[in-house]
């Protein structure tokens, strides 16, 4: 029952960042009028399937990594020393930061906002970054080996569904 009040209480956060950020990027919208550049109304319909699809991604991936390292004792954490990968991160290295940019450029479609869709690259630049010189360096220090073997086999931002996967057989 701890593990299941866990996972409901880290997707509850994950919920409540992102209808947060969400909430702020709506505020772009009022700034669209001084743009000379407007969005076709036929985007709302590709802009609600990329928001689904990467609401969901975020909620999967929060469930996922909620589920790992975490032991009975409250407050604990397990640090594995061999890096692992499970669902879509074994297609690529940040499907949570993939998720949260798709979302966002997905509102702004749905949106017909051009500002939104601004945001998204920022934010997608953003998390670039954070990437790279942050988590990336960090990961590679905690897990050595495993983690530069899932960097070699696992591409960063974009899936490549024929390749095998990292930790399994295709």
């Amino acid at each position: 029952m701890k593990r299941l009040t866990r996972i409901c209480w880290v997707l509850v956060r994950v919920i409540v960042a992102v209808l947060f950020v969400s909430w702020c990027a709506l505020h772009l919208r009022r700034w669209d009028a001084y743009i000379s550049v407007s969005l076709p109304t036929w985007s709302r319909v590709p802009g609600l399937v990329l928001a689904t699809l990467g609401g969901f991604l975020v909620l999967l991936c929060g469930g996922l990594l909620s589920t790992r390292g975490i032991l009975e004792t409250p407050g604990d954490r397990w640090f594995p020393k061999e890096f692992v990968a499970l669902g879509p991160f074994r297609y690529v290295r940040n499907p949570m930061s993939l998720g949260w940019v798709i979302f966002m450029l997905g509102l702004g479609l749905y949106e017909s906002s051009v500002l939104m869709i601004l945001f998204a690259v920022v934010l997608f630049s953003f998390l670039h970054a954070i990437v790279v010189f942050v988590e990336e360096p960090g990961l590679e220090k905690r897990f050595g080996e495993s983690y530069l073997e899932y960097k070699r086999s696992v591409p960063r931002w974009l899936p490549q569904f024929g390749l095998p996967r990292f930790g399994g057989k295709e």
